[in-house]
């Protein structure tokens, strides 16, 4: 019997330790890998022009101290700051809902998988936004109040025939570009969200659940709060590959880079293996993601 869920909130601690700690250790294995890449190039000498610059020392010990504190710590402010968003906006917009059959994701609803995902992408959007016009603009303003602009544009005018912005023209620029960071950014990043959360979904119902079902397996903890005990890796790893597979056909296509499925599927199955995998054994160690569901 399928059974439709509604996660109405996430439980910010458990979430935030959670997603700290697995891109934190996915963070080490990806400096790892850099580092034997390192390794290889500076044995084999494949780049003579770096000389005697030890590659190990100077790039491989810093990103393997970087990589993976960067990560958890990235992840903390990212992971607390969006399981707020999600938990403001689903009285407002829904939550997400899924349709489970004895812990199998057999479905998941279109509208509101895609909705509140592609609102919480645009309001990350509106901040990088306002972060990014928090620097450009007052370079422009900058730019337009040095003296010597104006005399370095009328003698570039003067030396080639052609005509340089002038320093009004480039203020104007600079607003320009301002309102499009803050308002034309989360707007694209909201259409483009949920498109592509749409597509997902669509997929994911259509076609890979005809091969591999993601599998969730919740304990209930009081009434409405659950915690998700365990990820059975493999169906989860392969049912998410086959929808980005999915989904790098439709980008290879507009890209014209056709191997972008064959990237897509290699790319998440492992990454989504080795997540579900750091999940499993972590859980039991600091304590699984809560969750209240109806």
């Amino acid at each position: 019997m399928v059974d439709t869920k509604e996660i109405k909130s996430l439980k910010l601690t458990p979430f935030t330790r959670m997603s700290a700690s697995i891109y934190g250790i996915l963070g080490l294995v990806a400096a790892i890998v850099m580092l034997f890449v390192i390794m290889i190039v500076q044995v084999t000498g494949v780049v003579p022009q770096l000389g005697h610059f030890n590659l190990i020392t100077g790039l491989g010990v810093p990103i393997i101290i970087l990589f993976p504190i960067g990560a958890f710590f990235i992840t903390i402010a990212t992971s607390f700051f969006s399981a707020i968003l999600y938990n403001l906006l689903v009285p407002k917009l829904g939550g997400i809902k899924l349709e489970l059959e004895n812990n199998e994701l057999v479905k998941i609803p279109v509208i509101s998988f895609s909705l509140i995902l592609a609102a919480i992408g645009s309001i990350w959007a509106f901040v990088i936004g306002l972060i990014l016009s928090a620097v450009v603009s007052p370079l422009f303003s900058l730019i337009t109040s040095i003296p010597a602009s104006s005399n370095i544009t009328a003698n570039f005018t003067n030396a080639t025939g052609a005509t340089m912005p002038t320093g009004a023209e480039v203020g104007a620029a600079g607003l320009m570009l301002s309102l499009v960071l803050i308002i034309g950014l989360p707007i694209l990043a909201f259409v483009a969200g949920f498109i592509r959360n749409a597509l997902f979904a669509i997929f994911y119902n259509y076609i890979a659940t005809k091969v591999s079902k993601i599998k969730l397996e919740f304990t209930q903890i009081t009434e409405d709060l659950q915690k998700l005990k365990h990820i059975p890796v493999l169906p989860t790893a392969l049912s998410v590959a086959i929808v980005y597979a999915l989904l790098g056909i439709i980008s290879g296509i507009l890209s014209k880079n056709y191997t972008d499925f064959i990237t897509n599927f290699v790319f998440y199955f492992i990454g989504i293996a080795l997540t579900a995998f750091l999940y499993n054994y972590l859980s039991p160690k600091i304590g699984s993601i809560k969750l209240n569901i109806e």
